[in-house]
C-alpha cells in the first residue's frame, strides 16, 4: 500500500506542541531539515524531516522509519562535544521527525564549495575534532558509516561537530540494510564496504581520509561519471595527487590506504593530524604509506606533475623490459645509466636483450670522459632552464634540457648531461607482449622487487594519457649500491598508441633531485611527439 502524500510542510508549523518550525535550511535525498523554534525552552533547534517517507512504499517507509529511530539512539549513545545532540525523536503525519542541536554555521562541503579549498592546518583541525567525535562514537560500540564533507557542520564560532547517524551501526542492534543493498556516499565508502565485507572503525577513518582530501583539493578523490566507476575506483585506484594539502598529505594518504589493516589506528591518526595542524609533516607517517620515504619538496613536485597530463602514476627508474626491442631499452636505460651494476643487468636479462648494462653503462661513461658517480652542479628548478626540441633518429621529438645529449646502446634511447645519473629513457615496442602497459608493468615489477636493492613502490596504476585509456603509470624508489651509489628514483609513463605501438617515456635521478626531475618529467611528457605516421 502506498503512503498518502502530504501536503508540503510549511514554516510556522507546530510540533509535538512545542517546535514550531521557521526556516528550511538544509535538504538532501531523503528529506530537510529546519531551523525551528522550541516554544518550551525557548532555544533554537535543528528539526529533521523525513520527506522521502511522503513517497514510498508502506515497506520502504518502515525502513525509513527504523533509520530514524536509530539515528536518534545512535547519537544518543554519544556523549561528545564534536557529535550533534539530538533532543528528541517524535511522529507527525505519520513519519518520525529528529529534533537536534542547532548548529549556527555551513557543512564543510559547502565551505570547501565556497572556498575552493580548505588550508591544510585549518582541514587537520577539523579532521581532528572529527577524529574525536569518530573515537568517542567507536567507544560506544557506533560505526557512523557515512562521514563525508557535508555531514561535517563547521559553527560560527569555531566548532566542529559529526551529524547525520542514519545509517550507523550499533554493537546489539540487528542490521536494517536489506540483504545486498548499499549505504552512504559511494565516493566516501571504505574499499572493503564496497566489496562487501564487515567495517569497522578503520572503515570511518578511510571516509575520514577522503573528505579530508575533498577538503584540501576541492574535489573527491574517487568520484566518476556513474556509481559502477565510483566503485571501481574505490577499490582498485590510489587516490589523485594531492599538490595542495602540504603537511597534511602523508596523513591523507595513510588514512586511503586500501586495506583496513594498513591504516592507522585512530590514536595515531589523531598525533599525524595534530602534527599537520602544527605545520610540521608527520614522521610516523611513514610507516603506512610507502611513498612516505621521500621529502616534502619531493613528493610536492611528484604530485603537481601528476595533476597534468600524467594523472596517474607509473613506475620509473627500475620498469622493468618486456620483449619487444625499445621499451627494454626504457628499463634497461633506467636501471644501467642510473642505478648501474646488477639492477642494469637485470633490467636487460629481464628484456631478453643481450647486451650488458653494465658494460654499456661503462663504455658510456668512459666514452664521454665523465665519472659515474660525479654528482655535478646542483640542477635548477625545470621553469627556470632553458629547453630544446629534439627531433630523434627513431622519428620522435620531445624537450630535453640544453646540454642534455642523446645517447644509444643497442635498442636504449637516452638523454642525459652526465652519462645517465640524470636520465631520460625513451622505449618504443611496435608489438608489446601484454595486453595493456599496467598489466605489462606489473609484470616487470615482480622481477624488480627482488634485485633492486631496497625498492619501495610510490605507484602503479593504471591512467588514461592523451585519451588513451591503455596506459600506465610507474613510479618507484630504490637504494644504488654501485654506479650512481645512493638512494634513487624514477616514473615511467608508458601507453599504447591508436596502432598499439608501446610508448614508455622514463626519467630518474638521484631522490633528493625529485623536485626538479619531477618537473623536468612533467614537461618531456607533454612535448613528446610519437614517430608521424
Amino acid at each position: 500500500m502506498e503512503h498518502a502524500q502530504s501536503a508540503g510542510t510549511a514554516a510556522g508549523l507546530l510540533l509535538a506542541g512545542r517546535y514550531r518550525l521557521t526556516e528550511s535550511i538544509g535538504r538532501g535525498g531523503m528529506g530537510k531539515v529546519w531551523r525551528a523554534q522550541d516554544e518550551v525552552l525557548h532555544r533554537t533547534v535543528a528539526v529533521k524531516e523525513l520527506t522521502a517517507g511522503l513517497y514510498v512504499s508502506e515497506a520502504d517507509r518502515t525502513v525509513l522509519h527504523a533509520r530514524t529511530q536509530k539515528e536518534a539512539r545512535a547519537a544518543a549513545r554519544i556523549s561528545h562535544p564534536n557529535v550533534v545532540t539530538v533532543h528528541d525523536v517524535l511522529e507527525y503525519d505519520g513519519r518520525p521527525w529528529i529534533v537536534m542541536q542547532y548548529v549556527d554555521g555551513s557543512s564543510l562541503a559547502d565551505a570547501a564549495k565556497e572556498s575552493g579549498r580548505i588550508e591544510p592546518a585549518e582541514a587537520a583541525r577539523i579532521g581532528l575534532h572529527v577524529l574525536g567525535a569518530l573515537r568517542a562514537a567507536h567507544a560506544a560500540g557506533v560505526l557512523h558509516r557515512d562521514v563525508k564533507p557535508g555531514n561535517v557542520l563547521l559553527a560560527s564560532d569555531g566548532r566542529v561537530l559529526l551529524t547525520d547517524f542514519g545509517i550507523a551501526a550499533i554493537e546489539g542492534d540487528s542490521t536494517i540494510t536489506r540483504t545486498g543493498e548499499l549505504v552512504g556516499s559511494i565516493d566516501y565508502l571504505a574499499p572493503e564496504r564496497v566489496r562487501g565485507g564487515d567495517p569497522g572503525p578503520a572503515s570511518d577513518l578511510w571516509s575520514l581520509g577522503a573528505t579530508l582530501y575533498t577538503a584540501v583539493e576541492g574535489s573527491s578523490p574517487f568520484r566518476r561519471t556513474s556509481p559502477l566507476s565510483t566503485m571501481q575506483a574505490v577499490v582498485t585506484e590510489e587516490h589523485p595527487p594531492l599538490p595542495h594539502a602540504g603537511a597534511l598529505e602523508p596523513v591523507i594518504s595513510a588514512l586511503l590506504r586500501k586495506e583496513p589493516e594498513q591504516r592507522p589506528p585512530a590514536d595515531e591518526a589523531e598525533r599525524m593530524l595534530l602534527e599537520a595542524m602544527e605545520g610540521r609533516r608527520p614522521r610516523a607517517a611513514q610507516a603506512y604509506v610507502p611513498t612516505q620515504s621521500v621529502d616534502p619538496e619531493e613528493r610536492r613536485a611528484a604530485t603537481a606533475l601528476l595533476t597534468g597530463s600524467t594523472s596517474v602514476p607509473v613506475p620509473a627508474t627500475s620498469a622493468p623490459k618486456r620483449s619487444g626491442g625499445v621499451r627494454r631499452a626504457l628499463v634497461v636505460a633506467v636501471l644501467a645509466a642510473t642505478v648501474g651494476g646488477a639492477a642494469g643487468f637485470l633490467a636487460l636479462r629481464y628484456g631478453n636483450s643481450g647486451a650488458d648494462p653494465v658494460a654499456d653503462d661503462t663504455r658510456s661513461s668512459a666514452s664521454s670522459g665523465a665519472s659515474p658517480g660525479a654528482s655535478g652542479p646542483a640542477p635548477k628548478p625545470a621553469d627556470e632552464e632553458k629547453w630544446q626540441r629534439v627531433r630523434d633518429p627513431e622519428g620522435f621529438s620531445l624537450l630535453v634540457p640544453v646540454g642534455w645529449t642523446r645517447q644509444r646502446d643497442g635498442d636504449q634511447i637516452d638523454y642525459t648531461p652526465d652519462n645517465g645519473r640524470r636520465l631520460i629513457r625513451i622505449s618504443i615496442d611496435p608489438t608489446p607482449d601484454f595486453e595493456n602497459p599496467f598489466m605489462h608493468m606489473l609484470d616487470v615489477e615482480k622481477t624488480v622487487r627482488k634485485r633492486l636493492p631496497e625498492y619501495k613502490r610510490v605507484r602503479l596504476d593504471q591512467n588514461t594519457f592523451r585519451d588513451q585509456e591503455k596506459s600506465a603509470l610507474w613510479e618507484f624508489t630504490w637504494t644504488e649500491t654501485k654506479n650512481n651509489a645512493g638512494e634513487r628514483r624514477a616514473i615511467d609513463q608508458v601507453y599504447f598508441g591508436d596502432d598499439g605501438t608501446e610508448y614508455a617515456l622514463y626519467m630518474s635521478s638521484p631522490a633528493e633531485e625529485w623536485a626538479t626531475t619531477r618537473q623536468r618529467f612533467d614537461k618531456m611528457v607533454q612535448s613528446f611527439q610519437p614517430p608521424a605516421g
